[in-house]
């Protein structure tokens, strides 16, 4: 199956749900008017509408029951809600993917009480700008090509892994959680640009785009982190000596500890 002719839903008209349907209506994947969203937000769901001239449908099982695939994009707070609602409006014919955190396919399936087709995926905001990575989730009771679609939806916003479900609060803790930590590695190196003497401004934009260069050459090449390091590192130079108080600091350790905190949250979410 291809995301190409279906009809589209979102459930939810966030950040995520908005840079999906930036993403679908730049890619020409899926035009403007077989777009639908509903969002509790009424002001909002206007400008989304307007801004990307998809429809606007405020009861949300009549969006459901008009849409081929459904993007589940609310919080994971009130999914048993939202489900509850629409699960009269929900049939075999429909693909449901769900964006939320720490919500297993298993908890869902239950919430809405019958059999459907459903994908879990893990994207993040940099899916704003279409660099965004997304991990989608193997499932059971899908139809030939459900998986191939949802690759293809998530592929319109960035790079996209498929692996076992049970992996997914790992991606969460990873790369769902990851674009605060670089936004944090960002600012920080610009207070230290700022602290020796930079423009706030200029310090800032020398920050973000060695972040984003960094990571370009890494993906463009391949080459392993460790290596990009030392082609930096001069024997008694200044790259040297910044590594040395990057490990006194721990920053390694924090990193990792960072993303072990946020999958266990994951988890307590997913249980509760």
């Amino acid at each position: 199956m291809s995301i190409k002719g279906k009809r589209v839903a979102f459930l939810g008209a966030g950040n995520m749900g908005e840079a999906l349907i930036k993403g679908l209506t730049q890619a020409g994947l899926v035009p403007a008017g077989s777009i639908t969203a509903s969002d509790p937000r009424s002001e909002h769901l206007a400008e989304i509408a307007r801004r990307y001239g998809i429809r606007a449908v405020a009861d949300n099982a009549e969006l459901v029951k008009s849409a081929d695939v459904i993007i589940l994009a609310v919080k994971p707070q009130i999914m048993g809600a939202v489900l509850k609602e629409v699960s009269s409006a929900v049939d075999e014919g429909k693909l449901l993917i769900s964006i939320a955190a720490g919500v297993a396919t298993k908890k869902l399936r239950e919430q809405l009480g019958r059999p459907v087709r459903l994908i879990r995926v893990m994207p993040n905001t940099p899916a704003l700008v279409l660099e965004g990575v997304t991990a989608i989730a193997r499932a059971e009771g899908l139809e030939p090509g459900d998986l191939e679609a949802a690759q293809e939806l998530f592929a319109a916003v960035g790079k996209v892994v498929v692996l076992e479900e049970g992996a997914m609060d790992a991606v969460t803790g990873l790369s769902g959680s990851g674009p605060a930590y670089v936004a944090m590695t960002i600012e920080a190196l610009a207070d230290g640009g700022v602290k020796m003497g930079l423009d706030r401004a200029i310090a800032m934009t020398l920050a973000a785009q060695t972040v984003l260069g960094s990571a370009r050459l890494l993906l463009d090449t391949g080459v392993h982190p460790g290596q990009l390091k030392d082609m930096v590192s001069s024997p008694g130079g200044t790259t040297i000596a910044g590594i040395a108080a990057l490990e006194d600091g721990g920053l390694r350790r924090a990193f990792i500890q960072a993303v072990e905190r946020a999958t266990l949250r994951s988890r307590e979410l997913g249980a509760s």
